[in-house]
């Protein structure tokens, strides 16, 4: 669901938007918002439109108010509301006969004294409002300063200005009790405004600044989650997952919401397993339970003097084991019921297609560096001969072009005793070969 300024793109197709950055002018692009699917209905003769009107503040903070003018609102309109002291401005994110499912959803009772609208928001009260939300964010920095100057174990989360600019709504965490007296007088005199301070619990603080999951997407509490239910240890211990507090806490530091979404569905599962507590009594030791599957239906026991070797069995087999043991009847093994489990093939990944790699520049550069420490090994080898090391020299090879042409013989270097034998020029010799005759024959 979006605007028209979202659903029109600019030529490259890029979505036009209302570049309001989260707080869209028509309330559609807001968390937890409400189609107004009746919206191009309209009433029967004689029946008047509802009072009751749903509007939107900022971090989706919503409230009910009565249209006692009787204007004529629309999602997105932006008016003046009843404050105290002085008036508030938000924007109508819900109004018609959807109003009465809303407020009875929120436990809000149609005939109850809520605030009025004074009326549809002039400009004037529009600058007014966006000066001050622009304000926020410096006065919750100096706002967290002046708290750790008075040492006070508090977290300033959020600040929510008025729409009139004459309150400020300070929201803060803490673990206790906050005598914050004295930061209150700091307050009035650094920012000269009306304070008022809120205590939230971490998951709405959560809910109110939002951010991403360890799921990779946004914060159920930020998006669509209204209620917060109570999370135990034991929804982690039925659905078999290790206790490690860093991967069942969210955000806000607590446990997940999230697990609470499937636990039905393993409790409705293990109503048919055995009790995780049972134990199995055979000739060989007693074995007790370890693990548990639910998808797979299958469960790991152990022998008590083996806790570290663990059996796989169906829980058909263990039930039959146990319906053994309740005519007092031991079995002599639980290898003999051990399921066999066969291992999973894993999928190489072929390039069939014949696409390159990301990272083929950064394997060419290392082979080239291989290969030079390879060639620079093969020309020299160290020897090791007592405490004396020597370097022995490789020949380099010789391409096919060079051992195919003839080579001279290489010509023996004659002692010379005389400089005249010296200067005397020398002769190719041709060994010959050496014939032996035997001395017998002679004799």
């Amino acid at each position: 669901m979006a605007c028209n300024n979202c659903s029109t793109g600019t030529k490259d197709g890029v979505p036009k938007g209302c570049n309001n950055k989260g707080s869209c002018g028509t309330g559609s692009c807001n968390k937890l918002t409400v189609f107004d699917w009746l919206s191009n209905m309209t009433l029967p003769q004689g029946q008047e439109p509802f009072d009751c009107v749903e509007i939107r503040f900022k971090n989706g903070r919503k409230e009910f108010f009565r249209n006692t003018e009787k204007l004529t609102l629309s999602m997105g309109d932006i008016v003046a509301t009843e404050a105290s002291p002085g008036h508030d401005v938000g924007i109508v994110s819900l109004s018609g006969e959807l109003v009465k499912i809303q407020m009875k959803k929120k436990n809000v009772p149609i005939g109850s004294e809520l605030a009025k609208i004074y009326r549809k928001a002039s400009q004037k009260d529009i600058d007014i409002w966006s000066e001050a939300r622009k304000k926020e964010e410096v006065i919750r920095m100096r706002a967290r300063e002046l708290a750790i100057a008075l040492n006070l174990e508090m977290k300033i989360s959020d600040v929510e200005f008025q729409g009139d600019s004459s309150k400020a709504t300070f929201y803060y965490t803490a673990n206790d009790r906050v005598d914050f007296r004295q930061l209150i007088k700091d307050f009035a005199r650094e920012f000269s405004i009306r304070i008022e301070m809120k205590q939230v619990g971490f998951r709405q603080e959560a809910s109110r600044l939002g951010g991403i999951g360890s799921c990779g997407r946004e914060l159920c509490c930020s998006t669509w989650l209204t209620d917060f239910r109570s999370v135990n240890t034991s929804a982690a211990r039925y659905q078999q997952l290790s206790l490690n507090p860093q991967k069942l806490a969210g955000q806000c530091g607590k446990l997940k919401c999230c697990l609470n979404y499937e636990l039905d569905t393993y409790l409705d599962a293990l109503k048919d397993f055995p009790d995780l507590d049972t134990k199995l009594y055979t000739e060989k030791g007693n074995a007790n339970c370890q693990k548990v599957d639910i998808f797979k239906e299958l469960m790991w026991f152990s022998y008590e003097n083996q806790p570290a070797h663990w059996h796989v069995l169906s829980v058909s087999s263990v039930r039959e084991i146990l319906d053994l043991n309740k005519q007092k009847i031991r079995v002599e093994a639980i290898e003999e019921f051990v399921v066999e489990t066969t291992k999973e093939i894993e999928n190489n990944f072929q390039n069939v297609v014949g696409q390159d790699s990301l990272t083929r520049f950064d394997n060419k550069a290392k082979k080239r560096s291989n290969k030079s420490n390879n060639k620079n090994k093969k020309r020299s080898k160290v020897v090791t001969q007592g405490d004396a090391t020597k370097t022995i020299s490789r020949p380099k090879k010789v391409d096919q072009k060079e051992a195919a042409q003839p080579k001279q013989a290489a010509q023996p270097k004659k002692q010379s005793t005389s400089p005249k034998q010296s200067a005397a020029p020398k002769k190719a010799t041709q060994s010959k070969p050496i014939i032996k005759k035997n001395d017998s024959k002679n004799k």
